[in-house]
C-alpha cells in the first residue's frame, strides 16, 4: 500500500527546507555506519507532510528501505493492547479497577520481594490487589527479566524470560509464571517497565473469548486498514521484512550475526502472543494507528473508541501526578523520565522545560526495542513514526535529536 507526501509542508506550517534537516542527520547515522537504515513519516493536520527514508533494510544483499519496508516495533505493540484494553472497557467488559484476579486467577494472593537472593527470595503479602490500571500503567510490581537490577529479575530470567517467552509457555502459562513470582513493590506505589502489557494481552484473551491476534485482526487492524501487521510475516512477504541488527560496543549496527534467531521467529506465530512487544508493521500502518489517536479514536468512518476515552488514555495516571522521575526505580524504558507521566499506554509529556525539549504538554508517545519511536502531539495536530532495526533502542540519541529536529521546522 502506498505512501506519499499528502501536502505542501509550508501549507501545514512546516519550512520545507528545515524538514530536509531531519533526512540529512540520520543519513550521516547510515553513512558512518550507526544504524542499517530508517524511515520517518511526519504529519500534520492529518496529512503527510515528510516522507523520508535512507540506508538499507538488509546490509548484505543491499536491499533498500522502501515505504513498504516491515519492521519488527516491538514495544510499541503496547499501545494496541492498551487500545484493546480500552475498547473492552467501554463495552463495559471489564473496570479498570478490577483486581486482575478475577480474570486470570493465578494472580490472587500476591507476594512482595522484601530481600534476600534470588535463590532464596524473602517476600511478604501484598498490601494490595494487581488491578487492571496498574498494569495499564506499569504501577504493577511485576518486572522484565533484562533490567539486571533486582533478584526478582534473575528470577525471570531463571524462568527463560530475558528476551521474549519460554518456546514451551503459551501466553496463559506466561502469566501463571510471572504471577509465582515476587513483586517489586505494592501495586501503585512505584513505577517499572515490565510485562505488565503482555498480561493485558492475556485479559483480552479471556474477556473477549479471541485470540489476541484475532482480536486485533477483527478490532483494530481491519478497521483501520492496517493489512500488513501482526505477530507474523507471510513468507509471501520476506524480501520486505528488514533485518534485525544488534549495535557492536561502538555503536555501530553489525549483524549479531545477522540476528537468525529473530529472522526465522518473524515467519511463525508464536505460541505466546506478546501484547508488549510481539508485533511486526509497516510505516502506512502505524501511521493508520497513530492518525486514529489524533483523531479522537477514530480513522475514516471506523471508530475504536471514543474521543473522552482517548484523552482519558493520555493524560498522567501517576498517583498524585508525580512524574516518571520520581516514581521510576531507575531501571530501562522506551522514554525519558524527566517531565514526563504515564497514560493508559503512554507516556506523555508534562513538563517541556523539565525535559528539556522543544514539544507541547500533553503530547503521548512510546518506542520500541529496535529504535524505533512514535508520538502524536495533539496541540500541534502533529503525528511522528521513525521506524529502524538496531537494538537495543539506547544505543543512539535518536528520539531526542528527531524530536528537536520536528519542531525547529515548524515555523507557523
Amino acid at each position: 500500500m502506498g505512501l506519499q507526501i499528502e501536502v505542501d509542508p509550508g501549507e501545514v506550517g512546516f519550512d520545507a527546507a528545515r524538514l530536509q534537516r531531519i533526512d540529512r542527520h540520520f543519513a550521516r547515522y547510515v553513512e558512518s555506519g550507526k544504524l542499517p537504515g530508517w524511515l520517518v513519516l511526519v504529519t500534520r493536520h492529518g496529512r503527510i507532510a515528510h516522507l523520508g527514508m535512507h540506508g538499507f533494510a538488509d546490509i548484505d544483499s543491499g536491499t533498500p528501505v522502501r515505504p513498504d519496508t516491515l519492521f519488527r516495533i516491538y514495544s510499541m505493540t503496547k499501545p494496541v493492547t492498551s487500545v484493546a484494553i480500552m475498547m473492552l472497557h467501554e463495552e463495559g467488559a471489564l473496570e479498570l479497577t478490577d483486581p486482575v484476579s478475577d480474570v486470570i486467577p493465578s494472580f490472587a494472593d500476591l507476594r512482595v520481594y522484601c530481600g534476600g537472593t534470588a535463590r532464596a527470595p524473602q517476600t511478604r503479602p501484598a498490601t494490595e490487589p494487581m488491578r487492571i490500571w496498574h498494569l495499564l500503567t506499569h504501577t504493577s510490581g511485576l518486572t522484565y527479566a533484562f533490567h539486571y537490577l533486582n533478584p526478582v529479575d534473575e528470577l525471570y530470567r531463571r524462568a527463560g524470560f530475558e528476551y521474549g517467552m519460554p518456546e514451551d509457555l503459551d501466553l496463559a502459562g506466561c502469566c501463571d509464571e510471572w504471577a509465582s513470582m515476587p513483586l517489586l513493590f505494592d501495586p501503585g506505589t512505584a513505577w517499572n517497565y515490565s510485562v505488565s502489557t503482555d498480561v493485558l494481552g492475556r485479559v483480552v484473551e479471556v474477556v473477549s473469548g479471541q485470540t489476541l491476534d484475532e482480536f486485533f485482526r477483527t478490532r483494530i487492524f481491519e478497521p483501520l486498514g492496517m493489512t500488513d501487521t501482526g505477530f507474523a510475516v507471510d513468507r509471501a512477504d520476506a524480501d520486505r521484512l528488514a533485518t534485525l541488527y544488534v549495535a557492536d560496543p561502538q555503536g555501530r549496527a553489525q549483524r549479531h550475526p545477522r540476528h537468525e534467531e529473530a529472522h526465522a521467529a518473524a515467519f511463525e506465530l508464536p505460541k505466546a502472543l506478546s501484547g508488549g512487544g510481539g508485533l511486526i508493521s509497516s510505516a502506512h500502518d502505524y501511521h493508520r494507528f497513530t492518525q486514529m489517536l489524533l483523531r479522537g479514536g477514530e480513522l475514516d468512518g471506523a471508530r475504536l473508541l471514543g474521543s473522552r476515552t482517548v484523552r482519558y488514555m493520555t493524560r498522567n495516571h501517576l498517583p498524585g501526578g508525580a512524574d516518571l522521575e520520581s516514581m521510576a526505580l531507575g531501571a530501562f524504558s522506551e522514554a525519558a523520565y524527566a517531565g514526563k507521566g504515564f497514560g493508559l499506554g503512554f507516556s506523555v509529556l508534562e513538563d517541556p522545560t523539565a525535559a528539556k525539549v522543544i514539544g507541547s504538554a500533553g503530547e503521548f508517545a512510546w518506542g520500541g526495542l529496535a529504535s524505533t519511536a512514535f508520538w502524536v502531539d495533539p496541540a500541534e495536530d502533529l503525528t511522528v513514526v521513525f521506524l529502524t532495526q538496531l537494538m537495543p533502542s539506547s544505543t543512539h540519541p535518536i528520539r531526542s535529536q528527531l524530536h528537536q529536529l520536528v519542531y525547529q521546522a515548524l515555523v507557523d
